[in-house]
């Protein structure tokens, strides 16, 4: 027993090699119970997504920038599920929660960049919206296939570049501790372990989180609402045909911004300062509500998509009475 214990919590330069994840709770008989809700729900969510990107795909009337920036959507909650579903299933199966190094800075890596590119693709959505609203006539001359191809790398690589750059920074302290008060490995979680100063970490976060997080934020609100300064000058059908549009990416932007504040709000906390059960609810909205509420708000709200999915499943279209 003492040799198992001294192996998994062998210290070398950089601290021990596993860590454990305190969070998870025994729940007995219910586990079983929690992993098949949870199947269910990344079920649902890997249908859902991987219908709607064949949809985009098939479909040639749908091979525009709106679509194809919906699609990409798809695909990142896809990439970010991938990181968190199945290990969060086998830990909920698991009496031990214990996750190695390695495997735990991939996940870092895996959950911050699909944290980051959701709001960088929305932030490229809503220039695509302001774009097409605000500035019709120019709206293919700047929204051609090359324009969308490099704000898509520009979107993909810098949260890339900079979940990197906060896994490389926390890799290289050593660690005077192995508990990690989450159902998840994050970033922050880790470097409170750290033996040393961590100044460095904390500058460089804080950088990343204004530049990835904040940003993103502040240039899709102030896109939104020059898109409704412009509405209130216009016409009641260009507003309508506007805000038709608008909609779905404002209800996805609302949710993923909530999602997200909840996240950063918990990361200010100590572990004793707050209940284990609203940390686990805190923790798992930016990973579980985007990913099914994404699918749902397109496939219904935009006209297009839900013409051909009601197309491709053979259910008829409603007809207003009157």
């Amino acid at each position: 027993m003492n040799n198992n214990n001294s192996n998994i919590n062998n210290n070398n330069n950089s601290g021990p090699f596993y860590f454990d994840l305190t969070l998870f709770t025994d729940q007995g008989a219910l586990r079983y119970l929690s992993f098949t809700l949870c199947l269910l729900l990344y079920a649902a969510i890997v249908s859902a997504n991987v219908f709607m990107i064949v949809t985009i795909c098939l479909e040639r009337s749908l091979h525009q920038p709106m679509y194809i920036f919906i699609s990409c959507l798809s695909v990142n909650s896809l990439y970010g599920s991938a990181g968190f579903f199945p290990r969060f299933m086998v830990d909920l199966l698991s009496d031990t929660h214990l996750i190695s190094r390695p495997a735990c800075f991939i996940q870092i890596y895996v959950i911050y960049t699909y944290a980051s590119y959701e709001l960088t693709i929305l932030s490229v959505m809503a220039y695509d919206r302001y774009v097409a609203v605000c500035q019709p006539l120019h709206y293919h001359s700047k929204m051609s296939f090359s324009v969308v191809r490099n704000l898509l790398i520009i979107a993909w690589f810098y949260p890339a570049f900079a979940a990197v750059l906060c896994v490389s920074l926390a890799g290289c302290l050593p660690l005077c501790g192995n508990k990690i008060h989450r159902v998840f490995c994050g970033n922050w979680s880790v470097v409170r372990l750290s033996c040393v100063d961590t100044t460095l970490n904390n500058i460089v976060g804080r950088i990343l989180t204004i530049t990835t997080i904040f940003l993103p934020l502040i240039f899709v609100l102030f896109t939104y609402l020059r898109i409704l300064l412009v509405c209130r000058r216009s016409s009641s059908e260009f507003r309508g045909k506007a805000l038709q549009t608008c909609l779905p990416h404002i209800v996805t932007f609302v949710n993923y911004s909530i999602s997200m504040f909840c996240e950063l709000l918990l990361s200010r906390f100590e572990p004793d300062e707050i209940n284990p059960l609203v940390a686990v609810v805190l923790s798992l909205e930016f990973l579980i509500i985007p990913p099914i509420n994404n699918p749902l708000v397109y496939g219904l709200n935009l006209p297009q998509i839900r013409g051909i999915i009601f197309k491709n499943l053979n259910i008829p279209k409603t007809v207003p009475a009157g």
